[in-house]
């Protein structure tokens, strides 16, 4: 299940191709210890995966794969007991005390602005203040627990101020100035925010939006020197021990959808690998097994590390990249071990 309409449409519509490509791929291999054939159906999970789900559920599917977004995510778990395989919903809710039937393949959102705090701090030791923007959604609110968190183990003072989505520009005009902005909420609010701070003279800056390729397009040349969060970038992606490469999907994604994939696309990817991983060592479909092998797993996908916090259920293998705009593209900077180069602090 994926939006194929709505708000999150164009999310939906890079993941269920990509879980297709991974469904061929793994029809033509022993991929699940044995050579099978795997038949992919698509649900629109906008305007209710809840809905959606009950849907799905009466095909009696060997495997469940989750929608795109935090909020259809959290519904689709919450209609069924049936094991849901979530490759596209980053809340820190989707945790096994509220949660048994989740495999969860994305880093929470938590820790989306701790590698941006990081490389501040590592490169700019100097700078003092935080000012925190987020949304009162739950995805918002819980990108801005990580933060301030973050940030004060850092040692910064953390000024912070919520916002109802579609309400933006009042708190944004309220917001205390400070060394460092970070921005946590829906893409038009963050683009919004974006017209109105950044005319402020931020020594750095932080968006969820910056991470991604188009969020915060419009703001052309202004975009340069904003840091964001990235789950997946295609030049930093590790060689995998389980699944296939980056290069093959990278090239069998832009044959397809004439497009690079984004990280969604490569997440649904990663779900499937790690997927047929636990039915090939666990040797059935059943979602029990399958459950108590995932919590044991540690491997490397395309995507990234995998492996499950044994109490939480959240997943603490994958890490976040930290990614700024330089030159009109996205470069990686933190960590250190995978950035193409430093960050620039201050903004120019």
């Amino acid at each position: 299940m994926t939006p194929l309409s709505g708000p999150l449409a164009r999310f939906g519509h890079v993941g269920a191709p990509a879980l297709a490509l991974w469904a061929e791929w793994a029809s033509g291999s022993e991929a699940l210890g044995r050579l099978v054939r795997i038949e992919l159906e698509v649900f629109d999970a906008h305007p209710s995966a809840a809905r959606a789900m009950g849907v799905a559920l009466k095909t009696r599917p060997d495997v469940i794969f989750g929608p795109y977004g935090s909020g259809p995510a959290l519904a689709a778990c919450r209609t069924t007991e049936r094991m849901v395989w979530n490759h596209g919903g980053a809340a820190d809710r989707l945790r096994w005390s509220r949660f048994r039937n989740v495999v969860n393949l994305l880093a929470p959102a938590s820790s989306y602005f701790s590698g941006a705090l990081r490389a501040i701090r590592t490169t700019a030791p100097l700078f003092a203040t935080v000012s925190l923007l987020h949304s009162a959604t739950g995805f918002g609110q819980e990108v801005a627990a990580g933060a301030a968190s973050e940030a004060r183990r850092l040692g910064f003072a953390v000024e912070a101020m919520a916002f109802a989505p579609g309400h933006v520009e009042d708190a944004a005009q309220r917001l205390p100035s400070g060394d460092v902005l970070l921005v946590a909420g829906g893409f038009e609010d963050e683009l919004a925010a974006a017209r109105l701070l950044l005319a402020r003279p931020w020594l750095a800056a932080a968006f969820v939006g910056a991470g991604a390729d188009e969020v915060l397009a419009a703001l052309g040349p202004t975009r340069e020197g904003l840091i964001g969060p990235s789950q997946w970038m295609s030049r930093v992606a590790p060689q995998p021990l389980d699944g296939p490469v980056a290069t093959w999907f990278v090239d069998a994604f832009r044959a397809a959808e004439e497009r690079d994939p984004p990280y969604p696309a490569v997440a649904a990817v990663a779900a499937g690998v790690i997927w047929g991983r636990c039915v090939r060592d666990a040797g059935t479909l059943d979602d029990t097994a399958l459950l108590a092998t995932a919590r044991r797993l540690q491997t490397v996908t395309l995507f990234g590390a995998f492996r499950l916090d044994p109490e939480t259920g959240l997943q603490c293998g994958h890490e976040v990249l930290t990614v700024q705009w330089q030159q009109g593209a996205r470069r990686v900077v933190w960590p250190l071990e995978r950035a193409e180069c430093e960050l620039i602090a201050p903004r120019a």
